[in-house]
């Protein structure tokens, strides 16, 4: 694709590629309003069904459901409210307990590092 100047816009088929990676990828079938939903719970139980049932994901079903809320944290940017930021990213922690991975505290991490060295 050419170098475009700052004030030039990609081609319309070319500026909206997030949504044909959301519709057509190979990671999981999301259900219909995930995302907009305002339990993380609820948000972290849509993607473990989905990740779980989906033949089309690459890798194991935790990877694919973390990697499909990234994807979606990471493409709404700065226009995602600050509520709903918070609900998806307490979604992250939801999924890793319904997963069985908790998440590491890095403080722990380098105590036990430290600890194992003496």
């Amino acid at each position: 694709m050419p170098r475009l100047k700052k004030t030039e816009q990609p081609p319309a088929k070319d500026r909206h590629w997030s949504r044909q990676v959301k519709d057509t990828s190979s990671a999981l079938d999301l259900e219909a309003g995930v995302f907009s939903l305002t339990d993380p719970k609820a948000i972290a139980k849509s993607l473990k069904r989905s990740a779980d049932g989906s033949q089309r994901r690459k890798s194991d079903p935790f990877r694919s459901a973390m990697s499909m809320l990234n994807f979606y944290i990471n493409r709404a940017g700065r226009r995602l409210q600050p509520e709903q930021r918070k609900c998806l990213q307490e979604a992250k922690d939801e999924l890793r307990v319904l997963y069985g991975r908790p998440r590491k505290n890095p403080r722990q991490a380098k105590a036990v590092n430290k600890k194992n060295r003496s």
